[in-house]
């Protein structure tokens, strides 16, 4: 039980807010944008129509300097029905949608990515 209970988010931040594992990766994408491979980023600057009352919003919009257009989701741990969003969004829309997760350092450390 006590393991479990690790594994659950402890509520959701408001709208807008950042948790820190996204906070970080905001600051992966700005320096990335400060070496010239990112031109634009928002954090929830996107939401995508699923179907009736059911929509995706990932945790950043990122455009790079080529022009090309991607959808950032951010994990520490996957819930199923999110999962299943992305993989639905990225049917749908022509959109590059990417996750991304933190490697713990026996791995190397940075972001492990996962293409949609």
């Amino acid at each position: 039980m006590r393991q479990q209970r690790a594994l659950q988010a402890l509520g959701r931040l408001k709208v807008g807010a950042m948790n820190k594992t996204e906070v970080a990766y905001a600051a992966t994408l700005a320096a990335r944008q400060h070496a010239g491979e990112v031109a634009w980023f928002k954090f929830e600057g996107m939401k995508f129509r699923l179907a009736d009352n059911t929509f995706y919003t990932p945790d950043f919009a990122v455009m790079l300097v080529d022009g090309a257009l991607e959808m950032h989701e951010v994990k520490g741990f996957w819930q199923d029905d999110a999962r299943a969003k992305i993989k639905i969004a990225a049917d749908l829309y022509p959109v590059r949608f990417v996750a991304v997760r933190v490697k713990p350092k026996k791995e190397g450390g940075g972001w492990g990515v996962e293409e949609f």
